[in-house]
């Protein structure tokens, strides 16, 4: 081969190599953009990112052939109006109200077309949406677990009532768009009424 030949060569696997480099950080700066804390959750996990990436991929696929569907205004309504009775039992009941808003939770997934079988599967369905929060319904999960042995004080269950209402209250957002300032800043509102938070 002549001179030209091989740097004709040279430059094609030079340009080859480029985009594919380019391509591979549009889709790794995509799969952050849409999982956010869960991306980098994953990564530890995994600890191989090519391996994690790949997961997040399969997640997405996965998702995509679930029917989700918004709520109608009624049944938002209505599930809305079950949150506020919940926490009105709470001054009362703290830890049946914290197991309720579990189950409200998971009945307002199932609403939407989530699977609601396995905790593991459900976090990795619901990763796609809502990774920006997810780490709520890990935390409300783990209270829980407490919770049933005894082992988490009424503030506790207060704030599980708190994690639990940050995913809920995207559950009924009209579409599956998230909106990580909006649901960031819903959590630090309080979750209950100041004569709860006394008790």
């Amino acid at each position: 081969m002549s001179t030209m030949i091989w740097l004709a060569v040279a430059v094609a696997v030079g340009l080859a190599l480029a985009v594919g480099y380019v391509l591979l950080r549009q889709r790794r700066h995509g799969l952050r953009r849409r999982f956010g804390p869960e991306y980098e959750r994953t990564l530890n996990e995994r600890d191989d990112r090519g391996a994690a990436e790949q997961e997040l991929r399969a997640r997405e696929k996965r998702f995509a052939t679930l029917d989700i569907t918004p709520l109608t205004p009624a049944s938002r309504q209505t599930y809305a109006q079950q949150w506020t009775n919940l926490q009105e039992r709470f001054v009362d009941a703290p830890g049946p109200a914290v197991t309720e808003a579990g189950e409200l939770v998971t009945a307002a997934m199932a609403a939407r077309g989530y699977p609601t079988d396995g905790f593991e599967q459900q976090l990795a369905d619901l990763s796609v949406v809502h990774g920006r929060t997810l780490h709520h319904y890990r935390q409300a999960r783990e209270i829980s677990t407490r919770a049933t042995s005894g082992e988490a004080s009424t503030e506790d269950l207060r704030q599980a009532m708190v994690h639990y209402r940050v995913l809920f209250e995207e559950l009924l957002d009209d579409g599956d768009e998230h909106h990580p300032q909006s649901a960031e800043t819903r959590h630090e509102q309080p979750a209950l009424t100041d004569d709860s938070q006394q008790r």
